[in-house]
């Protein structure tokens, strides 16, 4: 689905997660999830990594940003933890 850059700019309150996907001298890229109308979207944005560069979210995005449709999936996972002696 497309939502408008201002929509994606503006939103408040509706993120479920937002995660931290790299990290550059210049910019810091993230991807967040967001539930609009009941249904679970995915999208990515950077910033400014420091107050130096001004870079606002989806300042570089065009005017309609498509954002694939998601659903949470629960999974199990193995780590490996130290034994202590």
């Amino acid at each position: 689905m497309k939502f408008s850059r201002s929509f994606l700019q503006d939103m408040d309150g509706e993120t479920v997660e937002e995660n931290i996907v790299e990290h550059s001298r210049w910019s810091v890229r993230f991807v967040r999830i967001f539930r609009y109308q009941g249904k679970f979207y995915r999208t990515a944005y950077s910033v400014g990594a420091t107050e130096q560069q001004d870079e606002s979210p989806y300042e570089y995005s065009p005017d309609e940003v498509e954002c694939p449709e998601v659903v949470p999936v629960k999974k199990l996972i193995t780590v490996y933890e130290p034994i202590n002696p």
